[in-house]
């Protein structure tokens, strides 16, 4: 086998037919199918287990969160890569040969993020790779943007854990993903610490995949999500920024965090936003390993800091293109 697909489920049984079922059509061979189940309470275990015999089960009792079930499922993959797919997706037949193709070209790519595109809406896309940037955003490219647009393979800040393929050996090599997030933002955290150690991250047109979103948090924007994304933002920036980097860019990010509050003051979620950001100050020291800073990775953190500026000019760029319908 080269490939293991390890989808985390909790509570989705409405999804899994489309997803197992577009698992079991693929072109590709050489792949096996792992679910972790995070303690489901509405019978996807035992619909799994007489609808989709072939699909590996592993049923951790409770839920332990997105981080700790993908690396449940990594540590049980015996293949040279690891294919992480969210419940609430649907892959056409070639998704997995397309993503093993993009990365067998160069042993420096860690990861390769496919396109995902709007469930109902498939000519649209919902993320062609994530970018994270100076003021602090992290942000999915492409969503809501026509999908040609994205034909063209192309560098990225990270790989959509939703829905991206990542080579097991560079995992062994600078750790899996961080369970201290619990889950949002730990595939950019895991980019992050790639790109130090000078790996490359890439977006793959042709691997494509139709993604609901937000299939088990349940919507777009709520108490649980803001306050994981606000604290593990927190997380981000401590875990990974030498903290020379952290008093340079302080300014933009203090600006960025500032916009962001007053997003959510607007949506109603002002107070969980804030209540979020400060247990990420609080705690980012007790729960976060922070990278050690290696001067041979000096080359590499300009690199990084240049994307960041640039992260900003690219989600100017595209707020703009998504408001004029292009």
């Amino acid at each position: 086998m080269k490939v293991t697909v390890v989808i985390p489920n909790y509570n989705g049984l409405h999804f899994l037919d489309k997803c197992l079922s577009s698992m079991g059509a693929q072109t590709f061979d050489e792949v096996r199918t792992l679910v972790v189940d995070n303690g489901s309470t509405d019978g996807s275990t035992s619909y799994i287990r007489e609808n989709f015999p072939w699909v590996e089960l592993i049923e951790l009792g409770e839920n332990t969160g997105f981080d700790h079930a993908v690396n449940v499922g990594i540590e049980k993959a015996q293949t040279p890569y690891v294919l992480l797919l969210n419940n609430d997706t649907e892959a056409e037949p070639e998704f997995v040969e397309e993503l093993c193709k993009a990365i067998d070209v160069s042993e420096n790519i860690f990861s390769v993020s496919s396109k995902m595109l709007n469930y109902t809406k498939r000519d649209i896309m919902d993320d062609a790779g994530d970018f994270y940037s100076v003021i602090g955003w992290q942000f999915q490219r492409g969503v809501g943007r026509c999908e040609s647009v994205y034909n063209k393979p192309s560098k990225v800040f990270s790989a959509c854990a939703g829905a991206a393929i990542y080579r097991k050996s560079i995992l062994e090599r600078i750790g899996c993903f961080d369970e201290s997030f619990f889950a949002y933002l730990e595939d950019i955290d895991i980019g992050y610490r790639a790109k130090i150690q000078g790996y490359e991250n890439v977006f793959c047109p042709t691997a494509r995949v139709y993604h609901v979103g937000s299939g088990s948090s349940g919507s777009k924007y709520n108490d649980f999500k803001v306050s994981l994304s606000s604290r593990n933002s927190i997380y981000l920036i401590y875990k990974n920024m030498p903290i020379t980097l952290i008093i340079i860019n302080f300014p933009a990010l203090f600006f960025g965090y500032l916009v962001k509050w007053l997003f959510f003051v607007k949506k109603g979620f002002g107070g969980v936003y804030l209540k979020g950001i400060t247990e990420g100050i609080k705690t980012c020291r007790k729960n976060c390993k922070k990278v050690p800073f290696e001067f041979k990775n000096f080359g590499n953190y300009v690199k990084i800091e240049f994307e960041l500026i640039y992260g900003v000019f690219l989600y100017v760029y595209e707020f703009i293109m998504r408001r004029l319908g292009k």
